[in-house]
């Protein structure tokens, strides 16, 4: 996968903040609609959902983020990598030459 198309999936616990005081919709953000469906149909698990959600907002984007970061550490090496290779070809080339 390109890394800009994975860059752009990373999410922002500020923005998720914004979105939980602003209905509520901090899942949505996230893109998981069914637990977002659950926690307003329960009005936030009586609030109590609601409440603790508070408090773990930013580590409920760090989960999002964390296969997201990886994919891009992978694509980074796999990069670094080919280039490693082509250099090394290269240099036996002109050596060979």
């Amino acid at each position: 996968m390109n890394k800009q198309i994975l860059q752009s999936q990373l999410k922002d616990s500020g923005k998720a903040y914004l979105f939980y005081f602003f209905g509520g919709a901090h899942y949505a953000y996230l893109g998981n609609w069914g637990k977002q469906l659950l926690f307003w149909c329960t009005f936030g698990g009586m609030f109590i959902w609601a409440f603790i959600d508070m408090f773990r907002i930013s580590s409920i984007v760090q989960q999002h983020n964390m296969p997201i970061l990886q994919q891009i550490s992978d694509l980074e090496k796999k990069e670094k990598d080919e280039d490693f290779q082509k250099q090394m070809l290269m240099m036996q080339a002109v050596k060979n030459g």
